[in-house]
């Protein structure tokens, strides 16, 4: 397939109803950018060897992936500068993965995030891994960083499971951010549990899901091979390349316009009206780095 570049415009067309996204977009207060401002840097690496005939990452494949990106993303040489730029020995850490049982975020990622933590001078008992159950996480109630690691796929009611769904733990009652499609669940970022404290985003692609149909459903044939994964430090900007991809997946194997459905709009209002970084492909620098064969983008 003929790369394209994607517009915001385009973004919003193919991310839902063409009426809906255009009466939704005119009625969204924009951000003011000034042209001093800086991009936000995204980084896609991506391994043609990095899965296993499972499907799961080969750890020493995904541990010099990680390395690279990480370099490429803080702008240093050595993976370890990256951790120490951004944690230190006094940090409480938590790691706030996915457990979906269908499609979870890869254990060897977790156990490769951990070491590096460590390596970069954190106690091992300041680092916690876990998902439904920070809340009550000592490590959690305490920290003062964290880190955003899910998988990327459909999702009935946010259209998309995203680094910004990831967080809807965090709160007592996830289902009172379900309405208008999980519209503000970037809202759930300015908590005093959460704001400010996210230090960095990946969105596992290694074999993401490009369709489903209902509030559970997962079928393997909408899964494939992609494997990559997306690190920034604006989760925004993570969030949205990551639906482009999944849109142009959907493009590329139903050979017509699919729009996801519902449509994505949490990831745009989390620009627009929450601020909390850019969803627009113009003001997001992306590096493609590895394997660049059906990337999508």
């Amino acid at each position: 397939m003929k790369d394209k570049l994607i517009t915001r415009r385009d973004f919003i067309k193919n991310s839902s109803a063409a009426a809906l996204a255009g009466a939704l977009y005119l009625n969204l207060p924009k951000p003011v950018y000034s042209q001093a401002e800086k991009k936000s840097k995204v980084v896609l690496i991506r391994d043609e060897d990095l899965l296993d005939s499972g499907g799961k990452p080969k750890p020493e494949i995904l541990e010099r992936m990680l390395d690279q990106a990480m370099t490429t993303l803080l702008n240093v040489d050595v993976d370890s500068k990256a951790w120490s730029q951004l944690f230190h020995p006094g940090d409480m850490v938590g790691i706030k993965t996915n457990v979906w049982h269908y499609l979870r975020t890869p254990e060897s990622l977790e156990k490769i995030i951990r070491q590096k933590l460590v390596s970069a001078g954190v106690p091992v008992q300041n680092i916690s891994v876990n998902d439904r159950g920070i809340r009550s996480d000592p490590v959690f109630q305490k920290a003062t960083a964290l880190i955003n690691i899910r998988p990327m796929r459909t999702h009935h009611w946010s259209g998309v499971g995203t680094l910004l769904k990831n967080y809807i733990m965090f709160v007592e009652r996830p289902s009172d951010y379900h309405p208008d499609s999980c519209a503000d669940l970037a809202s759930i970022w300015h908590l005093p549990q959460v704001k400010g404290k996210t230090r960095l985003n990946i969105l596992s692609l290694f074999t993401p899901l490009f369709n489903s149909v209902g509030p559970h459903n997962f079928s393997p044939q909408y899964v494939w091979n992609y494997s990559g994964m997306l690190l920034g430090l604006d989760p925004v900007a993570v969030d949205a390349t990551g639906v482009r991809i999944i849109q142009a997946k959907r493009l590329a194997y139903f050979g017509e316009e699919r729009p996801i459905n519902p449509p994505p709009k949490h990831i745009f209002l989390a620009d627009t009206r929450h601020h909390l970084g850019t969803a627009d492909p113009a003001k997001i620098d992306l590096i493609k780095l590895g394997w660049q064969k059906d990337i999508l983008i």
